[in-house]
């Protein structure tokens, strides 16, 4: 029981600090191994734990993705399906013991781009190109990453589209939760196929962290940004220092 409230509240806070900020897997992952779910098991299972509320974003920039033509939509889609695929593969190679010495660092890079997400797409702009074969090599790359470990997709994913040169958050933001919706939606099959998936677990989250994200719209409108900055701020560097400590 006290596993199951754990995961609940994990999941929740997830969804809530999506639709604020992101950094949900700085909740559901730590929860997850603490409740002895193997890392490479609970890294897949976190997947999708938050996976239904890249969807819901993504219906919602509709009009934003529009203004994206199919065949570049079609392009960039497919650049990240294979990205996010052998991110996704890269990860079901790697052991649990391996892992385990990884995590700390993935956290605390996440956690850093979180922090300077902001200043990274500043530095991005200024040195802004069109779309050409070196986005599609940084977008494959971004995917990778994304495949492989979630944490901080969304944040570098709109470094990347600054490094492009875009400019309208919006649309920004609306392709940079479609493409997080098509990484997940490859790696969640990766994994259910695989078997590595805790479906018990993944399936109580799930709708734990629907309800934190539709809560977190509302949250969103009262609590300053900067609070919700410090606040996920303090829990990645908190379970990064946790995970280094696991490791001696």
């Amino acid at each position: 029981m006290f596993d199951m409230v754990l995961l609940a509240l994990a999941a929740f806070g997830a969804g809530v600090l999506n639709t604020i900020a992101g950094g949900g897997t700085f909740l559901t992952f730590p929860a997850l191994v603490l409740t002895g779910v193997p890392p490479i098991a609970a890294n897949a299972t976190s997947t999708v734990a938050v996976f239904p509320g890249y969807l819901g974003g993504a219906l919602g920039y509709r009009e934003e993705l529009r203004q994206l033509t199919r065949a570049s939509l079609i392009r960039l889609t497919l650049i990240t399906l294979l990205g996010g695929l052998v991110g996704s593969l890269l990860l079901l190679i790697t052991s649990n013991d391996a892992f385990n010495l990884i995590v700390p660092f993935l956290l605390l890079f996440a956690t850093l781009m979180f922090l300077y997400g902001p200043k990274l797409r500043q530095w991005a702009a200024r040195h802004s190109a069109n779309i050409s074969a070196e986005g599609a090599v940084g977008l494959f790359m971004v995917s990778l990453y994304g495949g492989y470990f979630n944490g901080g997709l969304g944040i570098v994913l709109l470094a990347l589209f600054s490094l492009w040169g875009w400019q309208n958050i919006h649309r920004m933001n609306g392709l940079k939760t479609w493409l997080s919706f098509a990484l997940s939606a490859i790696s969640v099959a990766t994994f259910a196929v695989a078997g590595i998936i805790v479906w018990p677990a993944a399936l109580l989250m799930m709708v734990f962290s629907v309800l934190g994200g539709y809560f977190g719209a509302r949250v969103a409108k009262a609590i300053p940004q900067n609070a919700v900055r410090i606040i996920v701020a303090i829990v990645g560097f908190g379970m990064s220092a946790v995970f280094f400590a696991r490791l001696f």
